[in-house]
């Protein structure tokens, strides 16, 4: 959706232990096929980074709180992550009992 749509995901995501960091990008064009029709629309995009624990349960609560009835929600681990960076996410989200 929109940038102010991204924050307020993004910031319940962050308050709710599921995610340790939320970066947002805004201004992205997006084309696409919808309901038979080619088109494009101004979104922001938003990079959330949690634990390969708690994907599944954050990317649920994203499409629950997403504007659009179908939104696109992607997932990937990380293959090589720094232990540091591991480290600071489980401190960061409910993953070592925070939320």
């Amino acid at each position: 959706g929109d940038e102010a749509s991204a924050r307020a995901a993004a910031t319940v995501l962050v308050e709710e232990g599921l995610a340790a960091c939320a970066n947002i990008i805004p201004g992205l064009t997006s084309i696409y096929r919808w309901e038979g029709a080619v088109t494009q629309a101004s979104e922001a995009g938003v990079l959330f980074k949690t634990t390969a624990l708690l994907l599944s349960e954050a990317s649920e609560r994203l499409a629950q709180l997403h504007p659009y009835d179908v939104p696109a929600i992607v997932g990937w681990k990380a293959q090589q992550t720094p232990r540091a960076t591991l480290d600071w996410l489980a401190q960061q989200t409910r993953q070592e009992g925070r939320g």
